[in-house]
């Protein structure tokens, strides 16, 4: 039942999460989750491993966006600017996707072990774009520093983006969270060169 309809994926995600939503994540089983999208329970164990890997399923494709729009930006740019354009590149998916981020988000945060693997899913990401920033040339502990800063960015961008009322877009707000950050940054090294101090590097 339902076994080669091309939306399958899609209808079990839904019915996942308005499930989590009205009944909470522990509660919800993979058979009530398959009842609710009109299949069965094989059909689910052949799209998603368990129950948990229905929220974290765009992990995979989040971290090539970010991978590939890094290691696409010109030679010439500096590691904060790469970062920028592999945060540009992660935001596509994120398009007329926003009621859902914030129900999956909701669900992530009342659940201990969901924000752990939220966590775990940024971490990679971030060691992704580390490495991916050292294959351009980016000695250490510039490159871990600026993957980290990327992450920081986007974690600020989503959490403003998925807050109630916002309208901007992902992308809108991922790059306002950075040129805070390059604000920051720039007023530091303002003040430790007016004191006389060296300057950071980057």
């Amino acid at each position: 039942m339902g076994r080669w309809e091309p939306n399958t994926r899609q209808r079990l995600a839904k019915a996942a999460l308005e499930l989590y939503s009205e009944r909470g994540y522990e509660q919800t089983t993979v058979a009530e989750i398959a009842r609710r999208a009109g299949l069965t329970e094989r059909t689910f164990f052949r799209h998603y491993a368990d129950k948990r890997e229905v929220l974290f399923d765009g992990s995979g494709e989040l971290r090539d966006l970010f991978v590939a729009g890094v290691s696409q930006a010109p030679g010439s740019a500096a590691p904060i600017d790469a970062m920028a354009a592999g945060l540009d590149a992660a935001a596509g998916p994120f398009t007329d996707r926003r009621t859902f981020a914030r129900q999956r988000q909701a669900v992530i945060g009342a659940n201990a072990e969901l924000r752990e693997r939220e966590l775990i899913k940024l971490a990679a990401l971030s060691a992704a774009v580390a490495e991916t920033l050292r294959g351009r040339g980016v000695p250490e502990p510039a490159a871990s520093l600026t993957a980290e800063a990327g992450m920081a960015v986007f974690r600020i961008g989503f959490e403003r983006w998925i807050a109630d009322g916002e309208e901007r877009t992902l992308a809108e707000l991922m790059r306002d969270s950075l040129h805070e950050l390059r604000t920051v940054i720039g007023a530091d090294r303002a003040a430790r060169e007016g004191a006389g101090s060296p300057p950071s590097p980057g």
